[in-house]
């Protein structure tokens, strides 16, 4: 905090200092700062803007470009040139001018501003940073009219492709090294290095060679890969890095930017979206200190095209009686699929699948019409693994949770120890990752990893792994006390917290062996779960024993709440979940199901879940592209992307990120509009018509309940490699063949290798490839050895020649069997 004079020219001598802080003069101001903090900072309290390139709030100080000299003063003594003010911190009794009451300050960094556009190309018109360049801005501010050089500027071949998804005008550069810096610091990727030196100096990809291969115009050492390399462009102040998507694209000045929030997963970053003509051209990262800071992954800011894929379903679909899926107006389809959903209710009943990525108004659109126009409980948001456990968990650990009175962002980079169990940050949800790589960078958070091998989120966060086999996860839980017991009390201190992930579904017994840590240590535990929509679902009461607000659908009184604000009488048994509802219907159980956009290969076993859509009387699909329940579907309705529509995700934090329509005049329809209307054919009414009518209705609900008991349940045996079969772990990467990434090969071209990982005893024998296979099918990929367990082998969920779920019909713990590939 700084503290000036409420009016310039008053003094600040009487005020007291407070401990831990300074007292300086700036541009004749006396200011009372906090020790340590930069001049540049200070000043811009006081609202000088001192000109910079280098500088940014969240790297760390490097006094590359010189841009922001001052004249400083210390004990009455000038020093002998000016100073750097973005390395510089206060000191008492310090006088500083800057460039608006010196004229050396003033000259000095129009020098500097000369010596950087020496070599500058006049490529304003024609560069992607033209517009909403700090150079352009600052050269006009503090430059120079005229220039001095008059000899040849120095010129590379252009552009360079760092990456797929990154370009470099090395001509542009001014060695600012705010890239090298962001992926030194904060990616923990050594992506980008400073090469050569002197007038030769310029930035290239790290691990290369001394010199670049200019004849093939690409460094000619490691790829560029980074699950934040996007965030280079954005903060480069000089258009040195280009977005090989963006390029050409667009002017800043043609776009029109609209604040979001991202979709892809739980971490609900801050973005602004760019759009021209009624296309997205552009996504970036918003700042939200809460949150992501100034900072997303490539996958929130390159993955927004499949919003305009070619196959996009754009009108209703009704399949004729020749079986043949035809478009068909709003009124017949909307018809249709009442009829049909209504005939399936009054049979054996229908279900509702809805998926994990609904905003908080869609899935409690989908929750209401579950409960109200189909008469059932049967609804789960859960398309991937899953249990009971974990939904009680869920009710009893996870329901009600706010930022006020659970683990946040600010907690995790406060924490003195984290515990991260059945979650891989950088993957998963890669913020998250970020503030851990913080806490242990700046904090000296310790971090520890309950896990199969040391992978980038163990290494970049400086973390410990304690190795365990998958499946035995809940046993290494139980015996942290015993076998680690620096880190049971590391645990049982003030500020730890545990960091669990959706893949602990797949461990029965896990959540009870952590319900039990926690009872036990007093650490404070957040569910993070992959998908955007789950942690709202689950608040709008989209699962088969929850109604809003995490109240039981067996409770007499908490049903009793929601009767009577909906006016209707609820189902009082307990619903199927996901598993259930499919087992039901393939088994003539269950005559219909409504399905929100879930993809049959992320469920447990794609077979019985195509089995299922193959045998129910009647199937409506709500879904923006084909998929396999497309194939199935009786009825198709067509909802509107993330950008085409208003609402709220809940993060798993439990905060609220709310954002408006970026492309109006679509006429895409958000799920709760769709079901509204649907519900209205049925005879029920939702009153869900649009995100603010749903959102409304939600909040018309009394306050939160007391959260539900948790009752632990024992840990199955995990399953035992031997017999020639050994144990499968799994996860999916961030830049994996999800639906949300297609249409964009930029952001393809970084995902990471798939490979099959073993440890070195295990890969004994089996030459580079391995096939590994189950009853069901198999994946054969080239061998990579890692510090896994042996009989263990990791594969990636779902990336290209390793669909686990739906070439395995395997999860996280499977047994599977390992077969030498002959080259």
């Amino acid at each position: 905090m700084t503290i000036a004079p409420d009016k310039p020219g008053t003094s600040t001598e009487d005020t007291p200092v407070p401990e831990g802080h300074v007292k300086l003069v700036i541009d004749g101001e006396e200011v009372i700062a906090p020790k340590g903090e930069l001049l540049i900072r200070t000043a811009e309290r006081l609202g000088t803007v001192i000109p910079r390139f280098c500088d940014h709030p969240l790297l760390d100080p490097a006094g590359a470009c010189r841009q922001c000299l001052v004249e400083v003063e210390m004990g009455g003594r000038p020093m002998p040139k000016p100073q750097a003010s973005c390395t510089m911190t206060v000191a008492d009794g310090m006088v500083v001018k800057t460039q608006l009451t010196s004229p050396v300050a003033d000259k000095a960094q129009q020098g500097v501003m000369e010596l950087l556009l020496i070599n500058h190309p006049l490529d304003c018109p024609i560069c992607d940073k033209g517009g909403e360049c700090p150079l352009q801005n600052q050269a006009l501010a503090h430059g120079r009219a005229e220039s001095r050089f008059v000899d040849t500027k120095r010129t590379f071949p252009k552009p360079l492709p760092i990456s797929s998804q990154v370009l470099l005008d090395r001509e542009r550069c001014v060695l600012c090294q705010r890239c090298t810096r962001f992926s030194r610091e904060i990616a923990g990727d050594p992506f980008i290095e400073l090469l050569e030196r002197g007038a030769h100096q310029q930035i290239g990809t790290a691990e290369t060679a001394d010199v670049l291969d200019l004849a093939s115009r690409t460094t000619s050492g490691q790829p560029f890969q980074s699950y934040f390399s996007g965030n280079v462009i954005q903060i480069c102040p000089v258009g040195a890095l280009t977005s090989a998507a963006y390029r050409f694209r667009s002017r800043p000045f043609d776009l029109v930017s609209s604040p979001s929030v991202c979709e892809h997963c739980s971490s609900g970053c801050a973005e602004r979206t760019d759009f021209r003509r009624g296309k997205v051209m552009r996504k970036l990262a918003g700042d939200d200190p809460e949150v992501n800071e100034e900072w997303i992954c490539d996958k929130g800011r390159f993955g927004f095209r499949y919003a305009t894929a070619d196959d996009r379903i754009r009108r209703p679909l009704v399949r004729d009686a020749d079986g043949v899926l035809a478009e068909a107006s709003w009124t017949d389809a909307l018809r249709a699929a009442a009829e049909g959903l209504a005939k399936a209710r009054d049979g054996k009943g229908a279900a509702v699948l809805t998926g994990g990525r609904l905003t908080v108004e869609d899935a409690y659109a989908y929750s209401k019409f579950a409960r109200i126009a189909l008469g059932t409980n049967d609804i789960d948001f859960r398309s991937r693994p899953h249990s009971a456990e974990e939904l009680s968990f869920l009710a009893s650990h996870v329901v009600g949770t706010t930022p006020e009175s659970g683990v946040t962002f600010r907690e995790i980079e406060r924490a003195r120890t984290v515990l991260c169990v059945a979650f891989e940050p950088e993957d998963e949800a890669p913020i998250v990752f970020l503030r851990l790589r913080k806490a242990a960078r700046k904090n000296r958070t310790r971090v520890v990893h309950l896990g199969q091998w040391t992978t980038s989120s163990v290494r970049k966060t400086f973390g410990e792994l304690l190795a365990c086999a998958p499946g035995a996860e809940a046993a290494a839980i139980d015996g942290i006390a015993q076998h680690a017991q620096d880190v049971d009390q590391a645990l049982a201190s003030e500020g730890a917290v545990i960091l669990v992930g959706e893949r602990a579904a797949e461990v029965p017994g896990l959540f009870s062996a952590l319900h039990r840590l926690v009872e036990r240590t007093g650490a404070r535990l957040a569910w993070i779960p992959r998908r955007a929509g789950e942690r709202g679902a689950l608040a709008a009461g989209a699962a088969p024993t929850l109604l809003p607000g995490g109240r039981s659908v067996t409770d007499a009184a908490a049903r009793a709440e929601v009767e009577k604000a909906w006016g209707v009488t609820l189902p009082a048994t307990a619903g199927r979940d996901t598993t259930a509802i499919l087992k039901a219907v393939s088994g003539n159980d269950l005559d219909g199901l409504l399905v929100g956009g879930v993809d049959p290969d992320d469920l447990p076993d794609p077979e019985l879940a195509r089995r299922a859509l193959e045998n129910a009387k009647f199937v409506v699909s709500l879904e923006l592209r084909p998929s396999a329940v497309t194939e199935h579907a009786d009825v198709v309705l067509p909802i509107a992307p993330a950008v085409e529509k208003a609402g709220s995700y809940l993060n798993w934090e439990g905060r609220r990120r709310e954002f408006a329509v970026t492309l109006e005049g679509t006429g895409a329809l958000p799920d709760c509009r769709v079901l509204d209307t649907l519900a209205v054919e049925m005879d029920a009414d939702l009153f869900t018509q649009t995100p603010a009518a749903s959102a409304a209705d939600l909040a018309k609900l009394p306050g939160k309940t007391e959260p539900a008991t948790f009752e632990p349940v024992a840990a199955s045996a995990a399953a035992v490699a031997g017999d020639g079969k050994v144990l499968l772990a799994t996860w999916r990467q961030l830049i994996d063949n999800g639906s949300l990434q297609d249409d964009e090969p930029h952001l393809k071209g970084t995902q990471r290798d798939v490979v099959a990982k073993l440890s070195a005893k295990t890969a004994e024998g089996l030459g580079g490839s391995v096939k590994v296979s189950t009853e069901r099918g198999s994946i054969t990929l080239p061998i990579e050895v890692a510090d896994l367990p042996d009989g263990v082998v990791w594969l990636p969920g779902n990336s290209d020649g390793s669909a686990v779920r739906a070439s395995l019909s395997a999860g996280h713990g499977s047994a599977v069997s390992l077969t030498r590939v002959e080259a």
